[in-house]
């Protein structure tokens, strides 16, 4: 027996710490598909089965408005920064500011992340991106994947001198192979809620409520700030 999730990759180191304690009361194992927020909407939208959604609050909302998420289901397990890696054993850049970020990136030879269009911080990043006036100079070194989880294990795996990354902290720490080197610096930060709804067309809707109740749960509160999840 399977409860099933859609899920942002951010959450996805969560869930995976807390499916044995689900499995114990519960009885029932959990079913995840986590990636980019936008590639979960689309797929809940094309008709995939899901119990328990774990998106961006704005996009959980957005779906409660359409009938999606069940009224009053919301509930907000944490706020993750988007942060900038690198290859666990390199040697961690200065990014405290708009320039050290700027050299930082000129001077990897790949730069990966999530996907521009679908991915909250694929998304943000490509604007940082822009705003640095790095777009065109960087479009040759610039590495994109489906979600962040995928960007930072490709990253991990790099073979380049000088490899840098950028997704949520949470992926960060949930990949081996890549050492968190800090958020976004002042002027370029995101900070993104990330909140669980029940689904409208859920077919365990109690179990459903009970693992949001964990997730977001004052007995996790160590845990969520562990894996990177802020107040």
């Amino acid at each position: 027996m399977q409860l099933q999730i859609l899920s942002g990759g951010a959450a996805q180191g969560l869930v995976d710490a807390l499916k044995p304690q689900f499995k114990t009361e519960t009885g029932y194992g959990i079913e995840g598909t986590f990636g980019a927020v936008g590639a979960m909407k689309d797929k809940l939208l094309a008709g995939a089965p899901a119990d328990l959604l774990i998106l961006t609050s704005a996009l959980i909302a957005e779906l409660a408005r359409t009938g999606h998420v069940m009224a009053g289901s919301a509930a907000d397990i944490g706020t993750v920064p988007t942060a900038v890696a690198v290859r666990t054993g390199d040697p961690a850049p200065p990014i405290g500011d708009a320039d050290a970020l700027r050299s930082a990136l000129r001077e990897a030879d790949g730069v990966y992340f999530p996907d521009p269009k679908l991915a909250t911080a694929g998304i943000h990043f490509a604007k940082v991106i822009e705003a640095l006036g790095l777009t065109e100079e960087l479009k040759n070194r610039l590495r994109t994947f489906p979600n962040g989880q995928t960007a930072m294990r490709e990253l991990a795996a790099a073979k380049s001198a000088r490899p840098i990354g950028c997704t949520q902290v949470t992926e960060i720490l949930n990949t081996p192979g890549t050492t968190l080197v800090g958020p976004l610096p002042k002027g370029f930060e995101l900070a993104t809620t990330y909140t669980c709804g029940i689904c409208t067309k859920a077919r365990e809707p109690a179990l459903a409520r009970q693992l949001a109740a964990l997730l977001t749960g004052a007995a996790a509160q160590q845990l969520r700030e562990r894996l990177g999840f802020g107040r």
